[in-house]
């Protein structure tokens, strides 16, 4: 006889297969679209609405981007993951790809480095020298994106984009990649507003990739509610949340 827990552990992993395989066939479809192949657009699991166990389960059906909002929860569940308790089985774990999707404080950087993360919030002049000097202190490279606040909103996080060209304008260190951009559709957003604004940000990116002669490949754009429209003006990654634990 199965428990209740038991029922609920299997209930909660049919919806999130359900919903991930759900997911991946849209963006798949999108990419398409978009004139590109199948696969080419990575999804990171926006994991903030749920709990360790549960993000668990999301990587068991097949998810192994993970994406955190909160350097506090990327480390506990870093760690939740890496247990006996968690995965349980080190070559999956060692497959995830952890990224850092919201606001990072200074104070916050030794500890959420130490998990190997992308960053792709470098929302500051200042938070992207102490993740270099932080990077190099712990002996490996940190690849990022600099997070452009492309709607021009006070209540946005990110940068514009002559702060973001001064970053580019520096002198390399060997501790921090930066390998794209990453932006956010502005408050009401959505449609072909949204869409205009991502091109905003494909653009931007484009030129300062001419400007500088270097490879900025990656494009974080794009969310539950318009990774459609992102993925039409180039996003190589969507940040996905609400809509891998519908019914969860």
């Amino acid at each position: 006889m199965i428990d209740a827990n038991e029922s609920e552990r299997v209930r909660i992993e049919e919806r999130l297969r359900e919903n991930w395989e759900s997911v991946v066939s849209e963006v798949n479809a999108a990419t398409i679209a978009s004139g590109r192949s199948a696969g080419s657009v990575r999804i990171i699991a926006a994991t903030k609405y749920v709990d360790a166990p549960t993000t668990v389960a999301l990587v068991k059906v097949g998810c192994h981007d993970i994406g955190e909002n909160r350097p506090q929860v990327l480390w506990e569940k870093h760690d939740f993951l890496r247990s006996s308790d968690g995965i349980g089985d080190s070559g999956i774990f060692d497959s995830l790809r952890w990224h850092m999707i919201g606001h990072l404080q200074r104070n916050k950087l030794r500890r959420t480095l130490s998990c190997r993360p992308m960053i792709h919030s470098v929302d500051s002049e200042r938070i992207f020298d102490s993740i270099a000097e932080e990077s190099s202190h712990q002996g490996f490279t940190t690849r990022v994106l600099l997070e452009v606040n492309i709607s021009g909103e006070l209540s946005k996080t990110g940068m514009p984009a002559d702060e973001v060209t001064r970053i580019l304008s520096k002198k390399r260190s060997d501790s921090i990649q930066i390998s794209g951009l990453m932006a956010m559709a502005g408050l009401g957003a959505e449609g072909e507003s949204a869409r205009e604004q991502f091109a905003q940000t494909r653009e931007l990116r484009d030129r300062l990739s001419r400007q500088f002669g270097i490879e900025l490949s990656e494009l974080s754009m794009g969310m539950s509610g318009d990774f459609r429209e992102a993925i039409a003006e180039g996003a190589s990654m969507v940040r996905i949340g609400s809509r891998l634990f519908e019914g969860v």
